[in-house]
């Protein structure tokens, strides 16, 4: 029997991609949150994500500024 809050690494990182893109519902963010707390490695994969949607945003808004590098 699986427990209702219960997630794997594989779907605990399914949700942090996900949340990325659209807000999660409150069981999955709890799920999500409650699996962070308990797991060793999800934490840092996590982190990893964030920081990949970080770069990805200020790359995106130094392209659609129209800099151009120095020559």
């Amino acid at each position: 029997m699986k427990l209702p809050l219960r997630r794997t690494c594989k779907e605990a990182a399914a949700l942090m991609s996900q949340r990325l893109d659209r807000e999660l519902p409150f069981a999955d963010r709890l799920a999500l949150r409650l699996h962070l707390i308990a797991c060793k490695a999800c934490p840092t994969f996590d982190r990893q994500v964030r920081l990949m949607d970080e770069a990805m945003g200020r790359w995106r808004a130094y392209a659609d500024s129209g800099s151009r590098p120095l020559d």
